[in-house]
């Protein structure tokens, strides 16, 4: 799968000429550009439950190859209890590993800032007692060309919407970041049809 980038505060810089970030970065593009076409579209056909859209596909893949990479997934960004048991995943890292962590942004717009928030918690000292402590975060996310071709609902924050917020929270994302934006498949694209109660989406190859 083809991707962009846009760093924040040098993270490209960062991630192309340091050690450990140059092979976790590595790490990272082999994950992403590692997904192919079509296994893209055959896994989302061969789902017992139907989607929308292929994002479901998308987290089961990458989640299945930053664990075959070694990397922590789900991973509590606090060891006080209180922020670790029934918090929905709000202070958890999709993954980390050593002094990266990644997540993976394919929920509502509205969620974009926390998104972007999260490395930052898991990098920087806080009152709170920290589980893991990592030092720069990539955040992967839909281009709008991806959620045009992939089914995605509009609410989804896309790649130029998280770009977007890196400005007025300069001084607040104090740390290095990468934004990915996946773009579309190059030889299918998701179109809906309707059960007549909910959308659903099919593969459509040209």
């Amino acid at each position: 799968m083809e991707f962009i980038t846009h760093s924040h505060r040098h993270g490209m810089t960062l991630f192309e000429n340091e050690e450990p970030f140059r092979s976790l970065w590595q790490e990272i593009a082999a994950a992403v550009g590692g997904i192919s076409d079509d296994e893209l579209a055959d896994r989302f056909e061969a789902q017992i439950h139907e989607s929308k859209s292929i994002s479901a596909v998308l987290n089961a893949m990458l989640k299945e190859r930053f664990g075959a990479a070694g990397w922590a997934a789900e991973s509590p960004i606090f060891a006080d209890e209180g922020y670790m048991a029934g918090d929905g995943g709000r202070y958890r890292l999709d993954f980390a590993k050593d002094v990266v962590s990644v997540e993976v942004a394919f929920n509502h717009g509205e969620a974009a800032a926390w998104n972007l928030l999260k490395p930052v918690m898991a990098s920087e000292l806080n009152h709170v007692r920290k589980a893991i402590q990592t030092e720069a975060g990539v955040i992967i996310t839909a281009t709008d060309a991806m959620k045009a071709a992939g089914g995605f609902d509009s609410a989804v924050g896309s790649f130029e919407k998280y770009v977007q917020y890196l400005r007025p929270l300069n001084d607040v994302l104090s740390v290095p970041l990468v934004v990915i934006g996946l773009l579309p498949p190059s030889s299918f694209e998701i179109v809906h049809i309707s059960d007549g109660r909910r959308k659903l989406g099919r593969v459509r190859r040209p």
